[in-house]
């Protein structure tokens, strides 16, 4: 059975420990689309190839080992923060 790009992008966003609105806005500049996907925006043809492509190309970079953490900028300044001072 085929799963739906949400199902997709679920499990994407499960395997990269990527946030939603990181995801959204890095895939197709739109933070808010996984939000959207869950209230049932439906999808047209040109973002589902959008987004997989996306996809397809972090996996390509992490398996390179190219891959930027690409979390949420405050949690990202947050931790470098606390980095610098525990040196």
């Amino acid at each position: 059975m085929e799963r739906t790009l949400l199902q997709r992008i679920d499990a994407f966003l499960k395997e990269s420990a990527m946030p939603p609105t990181v995801f959204g806005r890095a895939a197709v500049r739109d933070p808010r689309l996984v939000r959207d996907l869950r209230d049932g925006r439906e999808p047209g043809v040109q973002l589902i190839c959008r987004v997989e492509h996306y996809m397809n190309a972090w996996r390509t970079e992490c398996h390179a080992g190219r891959v930027a953490p690409q979390g949420d900028r405050r949690t990202r300044l947050f931790r470098e923060s606390a980095r610098g001072a525990q040196a």
